[in-house]
């Protein structure tokens, strides 16, 4: 079974961005939405957030392997 950093090794630079611009926005959402009425899962919002920070350090390593 594939992890999700195999999965963002896979996807081009292109597809990443987007992908972290969706994520960005469905974290927006959810943060909207859990303030006005709670969340049945909360923890939604934290998984929001590292999926976020994968995406981030995916981008992060493959600009230093460039240089």
């Amino acid at each position: 079974m594939k992890t999700r950093r195999d999965e963002l090794k896979e996807l081009s630079e292109r597809d990443l961005r987007e992908k972290l611009e969706a994520e960005k926005i469905a974290l927006t959402r959810l943060r909207i939405s859990h303030a006005i009425t709670p969340l049945d899962n909360p923890s939604s919002i934290k998984h929001k957030r590292k999926e976020i920070a994968r995406i981030y350090t995916e981008l992060r390593a493959r600009e230093l392997n460039k240089a």
